[in-house]
């Protein structure tokens, strides 16, 4: 009997897949304004399950636990809100000193520029007291506002704990769903992988919370040793920030060496938190993110860079905080079958796949 199994060529498979990325993407742009608020309240569901689950073995309801971990997590989030948009706030009243420094620079740079260009940016005017407290005044109030771009938009913001209650409420259900899906296969099995990428995720997510806590602490010390003022503040944003690649530690030291740099006399305030910061994250990447985060992520740095540069194309922020446990899930599941393996080797560190057994060509 002839064999009618078709075999799609080389140049057709490569196609197809290119076609299904240019969908994915498509699809990632228009639904951000859903699909933000679906993965945040996701993940923040992973993070309160742990609580959700201790509540229910002291006899708490599955509705109240995961009303009581939902309330939490929005307390946590608003205070964290409050304190950013206090603090930046009480920055107006800190520089009242500069004024005379600022409009000295910006003197300075605009007889550069008007003897080498012939350009006045006229930043000795922008430098006044008056202008910085109000450019400060605006930022701070604006800080809200962004919260709510990086969520897509207020009904995000709303969506978020909605979208986070139903996955604590029926997490046992999803997974039933995906055990009908794959009946072909073992339901143990199945519900195994789904621990274990659950676990992945939260390991993920407890151990970042982890190196970021101790990270706050290291750069609340550091700062107020160099006696730099609102020293939990910028501890706490550099900290935060530390969770986005490359691009947030960057940003989280620029911070405090710019304030440092208006409000001090010396440049060795700032040169200082450079040299602090710097400090710690020699010790974040060789000994913190190693041994608390370990191997959960496990992504190589291409990837990463890589991830970075299109969930922050696609979703701003809120795509560059998600895409790599993102990644990491998705390594996870190409792992799982012989066909999407090559994609696991393509997203994860090269040592961690290099388990073939080298062959020694035999000699005649």
């Amino acid at each position: 009997m002839a064999n009618n199994n078709f075999t799609a060529p080389s140049y057709l498979k490569a196609l197809s897949v290119l076609i299904f990325i240019i969908v994915l993407v498509f699809f990632l742009i228009v639904g951000k304004s859903l699909l933000v608020p679906l993965f945040m309240g996701g993940f923040f569901a992973v993070l309160f399950t742990p609580l959700s689950n201790w509540l229910e073995k002291n006899k708490v309801p599955r509705t109240l636990s995961s009303i009581i971990s939902l309330l939490i997590n929005i307390a946590l989030v608003v205070g964290l809100l409050s304190f950013i948009i206090t603090t930046v706030s009480n920055f107006t009243q800190d520089f009242d000193n500069v004024s005379g420094k600022l409009t000295s620079y910006a003197k300075q740079i605009d007889d550069w520029t008007y003897q080498n260009f012939g350009i006045d940016e006229n930043l000795e005017e922008k430098a006044s007291d008056d202008y910085i407290k109000t450019l400060l005044q605006e930022h701070g109030a604006n800080i809200t506002g962004f919260a709510l771009r990086t969520v897509g938009s207020l009904s995000g913001s709303i969506l978020i704990p909605v979208f986070m209650f139903f996955f604590l409420l029926y997490r046992d259900h999803l997974t039933e769903v995906m055990i009908r899906i794959y009946r072909d296969k073992d339901p143990q099995l199945v519900r195994m992988r789904i621990t274990s990428l659950r676990k992945l995720l939260q390991n993920y997510i407890i151990g970042v919370l982890k190196v970021m806590g101790i990270l706050a602490v290291l750069n609340v010390i550091a700062f107020s040793a160099l006696g730099i003022k609102h020293a939990i503040f910028f501890g706490l944003i550099a900290a935060f920030l530390n969770i986005i690649p490359y691009v947030g530690p960057f940003i989280g030291a620029l911070m405090p060496m710019v304030y440092s740099f208006l409000t001090k006399d010396s440049l060795f305030y700032p040169l200082g938190v450079l040299a602090a910061y710097q400090l710690i994250q020699l010790i974040e990447g060789n000994i913190l993110t190693p041994k608390i985060v370990g191997g959960n992520v496990n992504l190589n740095p291409f990837i990463t860079f890589l991830g970075l540069l299109v969930g922050g194309s696609i979703w701003g922020v809120a795509g560059m905080i998600l895409i790599i446990p993102t990644l990491a899930i998705l390594r996870e599941i190409f792992e799982l079958s012989d066909h999407t393996s090559p994609f696991a080797l393509l997203l994860g560190e090269e040592e961690t796949y290099d388990k073939t057994d080298k062959q020694e060509p035999d000699s005649d």
